[in-house]
Parts: C-alpha cells; sequence; structure tokens
C-alpha cells in the first residue's frame, strides 16, 4: 500500500505519476472531510475506482480525473502536482523536463503544465498532446467564470462546446466560457498540440 505523503509535487522523471496523483486525491478528499463513498456520488465515479486511484493502482482517464478534480473543488493541475520551478530574482523558470504530466493510459492524450508559477495568478498555461484519431470525450463543465482559450500549434482540433463544433488548424485560436461541457477530438492521422490557458475569475 501507497504511503500518505502530503508533498503535493507533481512526477517527474523516475516518479511514480499514478502514486503521485492518488495522494493528491486522497490529500485532497481528507481535507474537503469527505469520504470515499461521498466523493463517488459526487464524482459519479465508482467508489472501486476511487479507491485504486488512491492507491495508485490505476491511472485514471482524462474524463475520469476531470470529474474526480471538479468534485473535489480543485484544478486538474492540483491533483496532477504544482511545478518545481527554480526562482531566479524575480522569475520563475519551469525546465522542460520539470513539467508535470498527466497521460491517459488509454488514449495517450497528454497535459504538461507549462506554467512555471501557475498559484501566483488566476491563469494558468497548459500544453496539451492528442494522438491521431484520439478524443478526449466529453469533459464537465468547469465552475462559471472560468474561460479558456487555446491556439493550434501542429495537426487539427475538433473543439466541441455545449453542442457546437469548431474546428482549428495550425495558428486559429478560440476564446470559450467553460461553463458547459466541452471536449476536444482529432479526427486525423497526424498527431495535434495545442497550448491553452485557463482564466479563473474570483
Amino acid at each position: 500500500m501507497v504511503e500518505q505523503d502530503t508533498d503535493a509535487a507533481g512526477p517527474r522523471h523516475g516518479d511514480d505519476p499514478a502514486g503521485a496523483f492518488g495522494r493528491n486525491v486522497r490529500r485532497c478528499r481528507e481535507e474537503a472531510g469527505l469520504t470515499l463513498e461521498r466523493l463517488s456520488t459526487r464524482s459519479s465515479v465508482s467508489r472501486a475506482m476511487l479507491s485504486k486511484v488512491e492507491r495508485g493502482e490505476k491511472s485514471p482517464t482524462i474524463g475520469v480525473a476531470s470529474r474526480i478534480s471538479h468534485a473535489l473543488g480543485v484544478s486538474l493541475s492540483d491533483l496532477v502536482g504544482a511545478p518545481a520551478g527554480a526562482a531566479s530574482g524575480t522569475a520563475v523558470v519551469l525546465r522542460r523536463d520539470d513539467r508535470p504530466v498527466f497521460r491517459d493510459p488509454e488514449t495517450g492524450f497528454e497535459r504538461h503544465i507549462v506554467s512555471a508559477a501557475p498559484g501566483a495568478g488566476r491563469s494558468e498555461v497548459v500544453a496539451h498532446h492528442l494522438p491521431a484519431r484520439v478524443s478526449t470525450g466529453l469533459l464537465p463543465a468547469y465552475p462559471p467564470g472560468t474561460e479558456k482559450q487555446l491556439v493550434v500549434l501542429t495537426g487539427t482540433l475538433t473543439v466541441a462546446i455545449g453542442g457546437i463544433s469548431e474546428i482549428l488548424n495550425p495558428g486559429d485560436s478560440l476564446f470559450f466560457q467553460a461553463d458547459a461541457d466541452h471536449g476536444f477530438a482529432n479526427r486525423t492521422d497526424a498527431p495535434c498540440e495545442y497550448l491553452m490557458v485557463i482564466s479563473r475569475r474570483t
């Protein structure tokens, strides 16, 4: 059994991403005073799955991870872990190899935290890698006041928001209010890379 660890640092090279994610889920759940049963009800994720995630025995898909984070009232980045950016004078530097990364074990979708200090403001920047012919599925709505902006770097991205679909090519950008179910799909035979800025208004 994985020992309880209150260090919220995200997975690095040589670390166990599933174990780090699970420890953060358990920490946030206990801080919120929730039982596994209560979190299961809130997230629509089975108690058995939650238990395996917390013990580091199961890496959740992006859909399951998103439902867990929303049910806990934290960001997905909070569960992946904060980057260990190195302070240099008035700047904080995050090296590429030190990025906390979430990987969907079923699809190969990757979510890289690229904000050196995401807790310093109301916005964070994440880089997404979507393999060929892969979709995130519909992700749950964020709390009102959450906004997303993205720009496609390579490939073609299809974004679904509240029943509306937009196709974006390299260099295209999109802004939307994230308080509706939304999802991202790559319907081509080439991988897609895009940057996203997530802003949360208080």
